[in-house]
């Protein structure tokens, strides 16, 4: 320290509130927690310096309370004894390698620690703090009557200063472990391994919502009859393919594994990959030249027709495990969003090994026509995904037919999938549930290949970055594929729309 100052100094605690919470750290690595208390702010009253069971056992049971925790072996001492090691190897730069066997358990260096007698005799002083220390590998509690924060080992311990946490930060703490709010049947957390920074704010929905003006409508009457007048128990495992076959070629796309079936997933490889296999569909009047309400509109580029799955849904006399109910059972693995350390912001990874065909999650987000999206574009920044594989069939769509998803502000897992040129781990297939009218499906993510635990997961969103015309925020290409298309492009300005 260029300009040493007191211990007292560094730790004067404010004569306007009761308590204070203190973390110094020496370069020695020696950590220390000092929670100050001031009795002439709390009206004169008697103070008694609680002992460490008094005060384990009321913060248990108020994390109880307030964060519904259920796990027996949970102790307020062991989450102090963990943060005086983190920031112990934080501070030193240490390794991330787990120091448990230098370490003793909590509890028993606590009994024999001779802090708690210290704590026992300075138990009726009026003013001073708990110090909670960890010294040599080893977790000390300890009292200070005089409130500062001393020396240990001839070196002075310096306080880090306290950061206001947002409300947007605090949201995010609190759902480290499930950012979907218990949305679906599994949990996902996300972590950060990089910085300090918090994954942007946004609203967690596990189905697509309409925003306002979108043309869904889900009814049993425009299914009709002669659907699956058969069905009943799995399909999969009946004679006879029932009508939702019917509609996919007479075969269903998945397999009795519960994995898309490998020639209809590599008929969906190739129709992206391989522009020889592509066929579009021009509008008449494409919706998203009519929404730029230019004067003279351009020709519609194209959209691309791809193969698409039809499940059973609530007309289909099957179970609702049958196997060609996938995508509307929701997520089954375990998924992570965490901070990529290649500068392509957050991103999705697995936590377990996917096999090839595996359905991931669906792209969620708010439903909105391109005229809405156009409209939100002008005030800020979206990232839509176009519901337009058969918007060229009739010639076109109007207005409320011609749809899209947006999840920048309503959305689930999926808006975290990084972009990555044409060889991606995972591939967009549209699903028809409740709907056979083609205008809105979901969009659904499977594995293009076996996926390996702690892999991130990405897709290829389409991009030409050579086309410019589309009202999206420019972004650089960093998926670091040999086959990107943004290669030789860096340094030009980009926009891109993702397209379904």
């Amino acid at each position: 320290m260029s300009k040493r100052h007191t211990s007292c100094e560094l730790a004067t605690v404010s004569n306007e509130i009761p308590s204070r919470l203190e973390i110094a750290s020496s370069q020695l690595g020696e950590v220390k927690i000092s929670v100050s208390y001031n009795n002439s702010a709390l009206g004169g009253q008697k103070f008694q310096l609680p002992s460490i069971d008094e005060l384990r056992e009321l913060m248990a049971q108020r994390c109880l309370r307030s964060y519904k925790l259920i796990d027996p072996n949970f102790d307020v001492i062991k989450i102090l004894n963990d943060m005086c090691e983190c920031i112990s190897e934080l501070a030193t730069n240490s390794s991330n390698q787990s120091r448990e066997g230098d370490v003793m358990p909590a509890l028993d260096v606590l009994k024999r620690s001779p802090g708690r007698d210290a704590l026992d005799a300075e138990s009726n002083r009026e003013n001073g703090c708990v110090l909670a220390r960890l010294l040599n590998g080893s977790f000390i509690v300890q009292p200070s009557s005089n409130g500062c924060v001393d020396d240990v080992g001839g070196k002075e311990l310096v306080v880090l200063p306290q950061h206001e946490l947002t409300l947007n930060e605090l949201r995010w703490l609190h759902d480290a472990s499930d950012i979907t709010k218990g949305e679906e049947k599994v949990e996902i957390s996300w972590v950060n391994e990089i910085n300090k920074d918090f994954p942007p704010p946004f609203q967690y929905i596990s189905e697509n919502l309409v925003f306002q003006n979108a043309h869904v409508s889900f009814n049993l009457y425009g299914i009709g009859d002669e659907s699956c007048p058969t069905c009943f128990g799995d399909c999969l495992l009946a004679e006879q393919p029932c009508g939702c076959a019917c509609r996919a070629g007479r075969k269903f796309a998945y397999s009795s594994a519960g994995v898309v079936e490998e020639d209809f997933l590599g008929e969906c490889i190739s129709m992206t990959r391989d522009p020889q296999q592509q066929f579009l569909l021009y509008c008449t009047e494409c919706p998203l030249e009519r929404s730029k309400k230019d004067d003279f509109p351009e020709p519609c580029k194209g959209h691309l027709k791809r193969k698409v799955i039809k499940e059973c849904w609530s007309k289909c006399g099957c179970h609702k495990q049958c196997g060609n109910r996938v995508v509307q059972r929701g997520l089954n693995y375990k998924l992570q969003v965490f901070l990529t350390p290649d500068e392509k912001g957050w991103g999705l990874r697995t936590l377990e090994k996917l096999p090839k065909g595996a359905f991931v999650c669906e792209f969620v987000g708010e439903i909105l026509t391109i005229s809405e999206l156009y409209a939100r574009n002008r005030e800020k920044h979206t990232c839509p995904i176009l519901l337009d594989a058969y918007w060229g069939l009739k010639g076109g769509a109007r207005d409320e037919e011609a749809l899209c998803l947006d999840a920048t502000c309503y959305g689930n897992v999926a808006r975290f999938i990084n972009h990555r040129c044409f060889d991606a781990n995972l591939i967009e297939i549209p699903v028809e549930v409740e709907t056979p009218d083609l205008r809105y499906y979901h969009l659904a993510f499977f594995t293009t290949r076996e996926v390996h635990a702690l892999e991130e997961l990405t897709w290829d969103y389409g991009i030409d970055f050579d086309d410019l015309d589309h009202p999206v925020k420019a972004f650089r290409c960093r998926c670091g594929s040999k086959f990107c298309r943004n290669m030789k492009r860096s340094t030009r300005s980009k926009s891109a729309i993702i397209t379904g």
